[in-house]
């Protein structure tokens, strides 16, 4: 079965009978002064794989990579490469922040996040194993501040979404009490012309009734006047009610 690591690395035999076909869990493996740092590329929200990068450390304390570049500053690279990514995205969450923005920041940051905190975990284990190379300190201290950086852009993004939930929720609760204040005012408009209609309606009808006599402008302006004085006690009646 072909190594994942390099064949030019004369690594330890024991390294590469330890590693299957993948790059497995971010770990380190020590053996005879050798160590190697096994670490994951920044993953996409979708990815299910994780591609794994390699930095190997002699026992003279020389370091060498799968990444381009030589030395230290191959790991250096690869940390910036996720500062750079955290820098898009804090850039995206900044500008005009909506549901869609804020859903795809969260899909981009919680893989990263538990990606950068198994890094963190990785860089401690070689910070200890071997604690006189100061460069793997300063690594170390890269990957928990991207943690934090990681961390801190998760939660701001699910508080905004929350925020904006809870704004939605808060206008539509307004609109609903909009639409009631609203439709109570029209109950009390057809409330008060209610009697008025019923009367013009009947009035209105073919038939005779016996008050076809009473042509005086009297009998109508009483008829209206009595409609709308009905209508009016009725209307108080349903205000009151309602306190």
């Amino acid at each position: 079965m072909p190594s994942l690591l390099p064949g030019k690395w004369e690594v330890p035999e024991v390294f590469r009978a330890r590693l299957g076909d993948r790059p497995g869990r971010q770990r380190i493996m020590k053996a005879d002064g050798h160590l190697l740092v096994i670490l994951h590329r920044p993953p996409a929200h979708d990815a299910v794989d994780r591609e794994g990068v390699f930095f190997w450390r002699s026992p003279k304390g020389e370091w060498v990579s799968t990444e381009r570049g030589s030395g230290i500053a191959a790991m250096t690279a690869h940390f910036e490469e996720w500062r750079d990514i955290l820098a898009a995205l804090e850039e995206k969450l900044q500008g005009t922040p909506n549901a869609d923005t804020c859903f795809s920041i969260l899909q981009h940051t919680a893989p990263l996040l538990r990606t950068m905190r198994h890094t963190q975990h990785a860089m401690q284990e070689a910070r200890e194993a071997v604690p006189e190379d100061r460069a793997i300190l300063l690594m170390r201290d890269k990957a928990v501040d991207l943690e934090r950086t990681l961390e801190l852009l998760h939660t701001d993004t699910q508080h905004a979404m929350e925020f904006m939930i809870a704004k939605q929720a808060e206008e539509q609760s307004k609109r609903s009490m909009e639409l009631v204040a609203t439709g109570h005012r029209l109950n009390l408009l057809v409330a008060l012309f209610l009697p008025l209609t019923a009367i013009g309606s009947i009035f209105g009808m073919n038939f005779i009734h016996g008050m076809e006599a009473w042509s005086a402008p009297a009998t109508f302006w009483m008829l209206t006047i009595g409609a709308f004085l009905t209508g009016l006690v009725l209307l108080l009646v349903l205000t009151f009610r309602k306190r």
